[in-house]
């Protein structure tokens, strides 16, 4: 901790951002807008313009800032510690301007210099460098209607349809040297294609600043800056803002479990173990050799919330997917006996990760109570998506685990054996309504060896894009918001490489041209029938028809809004034989027409329709009062929807 100094030796208390208040909330772990005070600030104090630098670093026993505006000498701008023992340097620099790059230049008292990139730069060097570089952002928002919108909106059932997207890799300029997009680049073609391919959230893999590439983002060492690498943050802005003028939500990928090691981030910040445990049983993650926060620290509470409120506040982000969160609750996750530390209770839950998580969540909604949480957690860990004050951990959803492992699993065997493993495609909704559930389909399914979701597909040619649309088509008529990494609306057949574009020449062919526009028609029907969207998280919205046809690999479910004219019939067929004349139970006399169907010739199906009236017969069948004869499209899908009901087309045949 630095020594408290006089009045005459400390900085002058007229050239300081930081209010006694500010500091108690810091040291308390309830400051959440600390970017507005710590960081660096183009600002002035009196007749001076310049910039007010600030600088969580209490162990160390000088801080300097050092750039190219002082030959990057440590001994020339000497920041100045806080007299109440803080451990915040601060200085104002007169002069400096927008663009300086600079660094603080810490000596321990451990007896280390070093440099570090300061912790709450807005903006940063393009890597291989790593500098910070001062920026006030200035941009004119023009996404005022989306933003009245989201508000509006906030309490209403809305369709989630998410597209996942790497920004690095999933266009690149192979005439420009392979390169990545740009933000601006990306503002017209992504949002081009995402307005054509009718999604209505995209989500990106981590912004934020990160020196390895092939980390995918998720290495952080620049918390509050966009990457550099694709242009400057009002570029970003631009791209957020383009997407919010054409109607589409933006998630971020926020990564508050872990980081990395790198020499010129937050990794012995100031010689000590600042924002992680010292010991390594808690501090240090052995999967992704990478370092812990400190959650029971209440300045490392106070800049991670910070941190979120931060995008949703000056980015206008919809919406955060907390990454690897079950690598957050357990002391011994990842971690063989010996090698973690038991809570006071003797558990394995880590109860300050528990506490951070609930005044996350909390601090979230109560600033910004129109947006989203999203939790990646893969254990059965209760409560994930429910209210804190019922003792959840307040997430507005969570990834469901369970439903893609079992799913994959079950479209990846030969049709012929699905009949064995009925199980696995029904299981899901015995808990679906345990948590508020979104359906990922994501990049962690299409790495590390385990193919493209295409190249999992059995059979020939046209069974795996068949099963291929099935598979969505199921997806997209089960309970839940949903969630597809990029590369899989056109059928993708490699497996994703980060330093490489999707492979967008595969849409010269038929059946990835098919893909394409089924995604596109898929988007559309999900969006225009309440009754896939309205109860995403209720029993209400799902009803078993038939889950017992294991002969036949057939399903049967319907899909309900609180209207009963949007009522849906859902029927998969999981083998390549058409089924003629399948008889299936419906709760309503009447005319029933098909809305949608996974085989059709448009999309690279076979054209196994069920084309005009499907009139109801008094036919008791699946506990229902009434059957429709209906033919099953090979491996595909079909959706019905009550046209008339039995009194209406009554009267319209006797008029």
């Amino acid at each position: 901790m630095a020594k408290k100094t006089s009045a005459k030796s400390n900085s002058d208390e007229s050239q300081s951002l930081l209010t006694d208040y500010d500091i108690h909330l810091f040291r308390s772990g309830k400051h959440f807008k600390l970017y507005e005070k710590l960081g660096a600030h183009l600002t002035s104090f009196g007749s001076k313009k310049g910039v007010y630098f600030a600088v969580w670093a209490p162990n160390a026993k000088s801080v300097s800032v050092i750039g190219n505006f002082n030959g990057w000498n440590d001994t020339q701008t000497r920041m100045h510690p806080r007299w109440d023992e803080s451990g915040i340097w601060e200085i104002f620099v007169p002069g400096l301007q927008k663009g300086e790059v600079y660094k603080y230049a810490i000596h321990s008292n451990t007896g280390e210099y070093l440099e570090k990139a300061d912790p709450f730069a807005a903006f940063a060097e393009v890597a291989p460098k790593t500098a910070s570089v001062v920026w006030n952002a200035e941009y004119k928002w023009k996404d005022k209607k989306w933003l009245d919108n989201r508000k509006l909106m906030a309490d209403m059932p809305k369709p989630y349809s998410v597209y996942e997207v790497h920004i690095g890799s999933w266009r690149r300029k192979i005439e420009d040297g392979n390169r990545s997009l740009s933000y601006l680049e990306l503002a017209e073609e992504l949002v081009s294609y995402l307005k054509e391919m009718n999604y209505t959230h995209v989500e990106f893999l981590p912004v934020m600043e990160h020196p390895f590439f092939g980390s995918w983002g998720y290495q952080i060492t620049g918390y509050f800056a966009p990457t550099s690498r694709f242009g400057t943050p009002e570029e970003f802005m631009t791209l957020v803002d383009a997407l919010h003028q054409n109607n589409i939500g933006v998630i971020l990928d926020w990564v508050p479990s872990h980081y990395p090691g790198d020499e010129h981030g937050i990794y012995k910040f100031d010689g000590t173990y600042l924002y992680e445990h010292a010991d390594p049983r808690k501090g240090f993650h052995p999967d992704w050799k990478s370092y812990i926060f400190n959650y029971g620290r209440n300045e490392v509470r106070s800049f991670l919330i910070s941190n979120a409120l931060f995008w949703l506040e000056r980015y206008h982000i919809d919406g955060l997917r907390v990454d690897a969160v079950a690598s957050m609750l357990y002391l011994d996750y990842s971690r063989k006996a010996g090698e973690w530390i038991p809570n006071q209770f003797g558990g394995n839950e880590n109860l300050e990760a528990i506490s951070f998580l609930k005044e996350f969540n909390e601090t979230v909604y109560a600033n910004f109570p129109d947006a989203v949480t999203i939790a990646e957690e893969s254990t059965a860990w209760p409560g994930v998506s429910k209210p804190t004050y019922l003792g959840g951990l307040g997430f507005g959803q969570k990834w469901m685990m369970g439903w893609m492992h079992d799913t994959l699993h079950y479209f990846k065997k030969e049709p012929v054996h699905r009949k064995y493993h009925q199980n696995e495609i029904t299981f899901s909704v015995m808990y679906a309504f345990t948590e508020n559930f979104m359906l990922p389909l994501s990049h962690d399914e299409v790495v590390h060896g385990k193919g493209s979701l295409l190249g999992r597909m059995p059979g020939d040619e046209w069974q795996r894009f068949a099963n291929l649309r099935l598979l969505f088509g199921y997806m997209y008529t089960h309970p839940g918001t949903k969630l597809m990494f990029m590369g899989g609306e056109i059928g993708q057949s490699g497996e994703w490489s980060h330093d490489k574009s999707l492979d967008w020449h595969l849409l010269q062919y038929a059946p990835h041209a098919g893909i394409k526009t089924f995604i596109q028609e898929l988007n559309v029907h999900y969006k225009s029938e309440p009754a896939l969207y309205h109860y995403s998280f209720d029993q209400r919205g799902f009803q078993w028809i038939d889950y017992s046809d294991s002969g036949n690999s057939v399903i049967a479910y319907q899909r309900k809004s609180d209207k009963k004219e949007d009522l849906l019939i859902v029927v998969c067929n999981f083998t390549p034989e058409a089924r003629q004349h399948y008889r299936v139970g419906v709760p309503v006399r009447g005319k029933w027409r098909e809305v949608f169907n996974t085989d059709n010739l448009k999309y690279g199906g076979s054209g196994v329709l069920n084309i005009g009236d499907l009139v109801t017969s008094p036919i008791k069948y699946h506990q229902q009062d009434y059957s429709v004869s209906i033919t099953l499209p090979p491996l595909g899908m079909t959706v019905l929807k009550l046209y008339k009901e039995d009194n209406e087309f009554e009267l319209e045949a006797g008029s």
